[in-house]
C-alpha cells in the first residue's frame, strides 16, 4: 500500500497521504503500481468528462474536449508534458549523444518542445470533442483506460530499455523494475480494463485493441530513443505515457467513427440491393 501512495503522489496531485521522505527501493517498486494510478486517474477524467458531456447533451463537444485535456494537466501537475517537450527539444536537436542528454535537462523550453506540446493537444482535445459528440460512453471508455494504458507503457519502457544516464530518478525505476514486475503491471493492466465489458464488448474490444496499438508504438518509440541515447531517461517514460494515451483515444474514437459509418452504410447498401 505504502508503494502505491508514493507512485500517487509522484505521479499525481493527489496526496492522499503526505510522505516527504522516500527510500529508494520504495520508490524503485512503485512501479508495479502505475497501471493503478492511472485508473485513479481514469476515474476523475471519466467523471469530469461524463459530467460536462450529460449536463450539455453533447452540445459543447470542443469545450468538453478542452476541460477534459485540462484536467489531465491539472491533476498530474503536467509531468508527462514535461517530459515530452524535454524529449521533443534533445532527440530531434540534431547533436551528438551527450548534447542531447544536455538539452533534455535543461529546465527551458525549446520549439521542438513547444511544438509537440501544442500538437499533442490539439490531437486530444479534438479528439475528445468528437467522442464527445458521438457517445457519452465510448467517451467515459476511452478516458479511464488511456491514463490506465500510458502508465502501463511506462513500466513496459522501463523493463526493456537501458537507463541512458549514469543517475537519476528513473535510474531507481530501472534498477527495481524486473520482468515480474512487468507481469503484475500487465496483469493488473487487464483486470482494471475488465469492467469495460459491462459497457458493451465493442468497448473492451476497442481497449484491447488500444492495449496492443500503445506496445507496438511504444517498442518503436522507445528503439528510436535508445538509437539516439544509448538508452531511455525519464522524459522518455512522460513522452510514451503521454503519447500512447493520445493514441488511445485516437483509436477509440476512430472505431466509433467506423461503427457510425457501418449502422449508415450498410442499411443503405442493402436497401439499393
Amino acid at each position: 500500500m505504502n508503494e502505491f501512495l508514493i507512485g500517487l503522489q509522484f505521479l499525481t496531485r493527489i496526496s492522499i497521504v503526505k510522505q516527504s521522505v522516500w527510500t529508494e527501493e520504495s520508490f524503485g517498486k512503485s512501479v508495479k503500481f502505475f497501471p493503478a494510478v492511472g485508473a485513479v486517474l481514469g476515474i476523475c477524467y471519466a467523471s469530469i468528462a461524463g459530467i460536462l458531456n450529460f449536463v450539455t447533451c453533447g452540445s459543447l463537444p470542443i469545450f468538453t474536449g478542452a476541460v477534459a485535456f485540462a484536467s489531465t494537466v491539472a491533476l498530474t501537475g503536467g509531468i508527462h508534458c514535461d517530459g515530452l517537450m524535454d524529449s521533443a527539444d534533445g532527440l530531434f536537436s540534431g547533436r551528438d549523444r551527450e548534447k542531447m542528454l544536455e538539452i533534455m535537462k535543461d529546465s527551458r523550453a525549446g520549439a521542438f518542445g513547444v511544438v509537440s506540446l501544442v500538437t499533442v493537444a490539439a490531437l486530444e482535445i479534438s479528439t475528445l470533442a468528437e467522442l464527445s459528440r458521438m457517445s457519452l460512453f465510448w467517451l467515459v471508455a476511452a478516458v479511464y483506460s488511456a491514463p490506465i494504458i500510458g502508465r502501463l507503457m511506462i513500466v513496459l519502457t522501463i523493463k526493456i530499455f537501458p537507463y541512458a544516464r549514469a543517475q537519476g530518478l528513473g535510474k531507481m525505476f530501472a534498477d527495481y523494475t524486473t520482468r515480474r514486475t512487468l507481469i503484475a503491471a500487465f496483469v493488473e493492466t487487464f483486470l482494471l480494463l475488465v469492467p469495460l465489458i459491462f459497457a458493451g464488448a465493442e468497448i473492451f474490444l476497442a481497449a484491447v485493441l488500444s492495449l496492443a496499438a500503445a506496445i507496438i508504438f511504444s517498442v518503436r518509440f522507445g528503439k528510436f530513443a535508445t538509437s539516439k541515447l544509448g538508452g531511455v531517461t525519464g522524459d522518455i517514460y512522460g513522452a510514451v505515457e503521454m503519447l500512447s494515451e493520445t493514441l488511445v483515444l485516437i483509436i477509440f474514437m476512430s472505431l466509433e467513427t467506423l461503427k457510425i459509418l457501418g449502422e449508415i452504410i450498410l442499411p443503405m447498401f442493402f436497401s439499393v440491393v
